[in-house]
């Protein structure tokens, strides 16, 4: 019986399932990693235990050695069933995924919650939102991810689907949105829909600019930095297209400070790796437009810190949550 605690974190994607083990100072020890199989929840639960066992394996524990097994996976959780009510890009409906899990890990109480929403828990345990009473963290990925911590617990509303802060519209009749709504956030905020802004202004670009040459003539070679790139070599339609990106991101961003007034709110994702560049003046458009302008506590805006482990830390402390 050792006198030191660990724990167990898996973070389910659509694509991976990674699993970390966590230490007492909330650093991961020991990891292991799987491809997601799609074809059933079976399957996906099968791996995620295989890869659970790996992981404590390579760390030298057993599953004795661990309280819990927490999970985080995209979709609409009910956290008192532990049922897996949708997921979008995996095969769950109404998935019974926490007595899954546990049937395949000898009974071990399992505690599931959103992805999103653990990453937030993470970043809240072990990252920039740390010792925080309210905060949020935001994730410039394919989506817009949203996690909300109210009073040290994670905020998910009365169906477990809250916190979709990226399905909040900034623009009326905008861009289409995989949710079916028009003028999402998301659409213009993430990873994806500053793609989509770079390649429309490109189209009006002359062939010989910045924005073609990091793309090597080929459109479908834009990526999240093309834009940040072609602006760092002087180029004014790359210049054009961040400042198109900041407002929109920072127009969505705002109505989340004026909604919850966190203390601290970070921002992590492929995009946050622009650092000062993307924040500095998202800072200035906050400051100019929020509500609470004239308040003596405003929220801290920062860097999201602990990446892709967010994640794995934020579902492995689950148990730790304040009742």
């Amino acid at each position: 019986e050792s006198c030191f605690m660990y724990y167990l974190g898996i973070d389910l994607g659509g694509t991976n399932i990674a699993v970390g083990i966590v230490d007492e100072e909330n650093k991961i020890i020991a990891r292991a990693n799987s491809k997601t199989q799609t074809e059933n929840a079976e399957q996906v639960a099968d791996a995620m235990a295989e890869t659970a066992r790996k992981a404590l394996e390579s760390a030298g524990l057993t599953l004795a050695d661990v309280p819990w097994i927490g999970v985080g996976s995209p979709g609409t959780i009910n956290k008192s069933t532990g049922i897996i009510e949708f997921a979008n890009n995996l095969p769950f409906k109404n998935t019974p995924m926490q007595e899954m899990l546990s049937q395949r890990l000898e009974g071990k109480q399992v505690l599931m919650e959103n992805d999103a929403n653990a990453a937030a828990f993470g970043e809240y345990m072990a990252g920039a939102l740390k010792g925080s009473d309210n905060a949020i963290a935001i994730t410039l990925g394919t989506g817009v991810g949203g996690g909300i911590i109210i009073n040290h617990k994670i905020y998910s509303g009365s169906n477990f689907a809250g916190a979709e802060l990226g399905h909040t519209v900034i623009v009326v009749d905008g861009r289409p949105c995989t949710c079916g709504r028009h003028g999402c956030w998301e659409t213009y905020a993430s990873a994806t829909g500053l793609i989509k802004t770079t390649k429309e202004h490109m189209a009006d670009a002359p062939k010989d600019s910045p924005l073609w040459t990091l793309a090597d003539g080929i459109m479908d070679n834009v990526n999240g930095r093309t834009a940040f790139d072609a602006m760092r070599q002087g180029d004014p339609v790359g210049k054009e297209i961040v400042d198109e990106y900041i407002h929109y991101f920072s127009v969505g961003l705002i109505d989340m400070i004026n909604i919850f007034q966190p203390d601290i709110l970070c921002v992590g994702g492929g995009i946050s790796n622009e650092g000062e560049t993307l924040l500095a003046p998202v800072r200035e458009y906050v400051d100019k437009e929020q509500y609470a302008m004239n308040s003596t506590k405003k929220t801290t805006i920062c860097r999201a810190k602990l990446g892709n482990d967010a994640g794995i830390i934020g579902a492995a402390l689950l148990g730790k949550m304040e009742d």
